[in-house]
């Protein structure tokens, strides 16, 4: 069974950091294409941070760039997003999703949600005094 399993929200202050983990359980994530979107209450879920399959091509949101950063170990089969000086904004269930990539196309990421087949159940980050 292919799944893909979020941790390490939380609550945290404004200016805070926390690191998100998504580990790969049923297939291994070297041969996806991988993103992290977000979804607020009342809001479409959004593309936040995407990652090619090989050669670390990388995608931030406006919204992130300098303050998150996304990375994957292949040997742990999990892929990582770092997010540092927090805002409320930020606040929303962070998800992480897979798409399966050729090797020719596998320095492309895909930031539409539609890209990807697999999806974590998310996890819930909340920025707050």
């Amino acid at each position: 069974q292919l799944q893909l399993v979020e941790s390490g929200g939380g609550l945290v202050q404004p200016g805070g950091s926390l690191r998100l983990s998504c580990a790969a359980s049923g297939f291994t994530l070297d041969s996806y294409a991988i993103g992290w979107f977000r979804q607020a209450p009342g809001k479409e879920r959004e593309g936040v941070s995407c990652i090619s399959r090989r050669d670390g091509n990388t995608y931030y949101a406006e919204s992130v760039k300098g303050r998150f950063a996304i990375s994957r170990d292949n040997a742990k089969n999990t892929v990582y997003l770092q997010m540092t000086s927090l805002k409320p904004e930020d606040t929303a269930v962070y998800y992480c999703a897979a798409r399966w990539a050729v090797y020719y196309s596998g320095r492309n990421y895909y930031t539409d949600p539609s890209d990807y087949a697999y999806w974590g159940q998310g996890t819930q980050v909340t920025v707050s005094s």
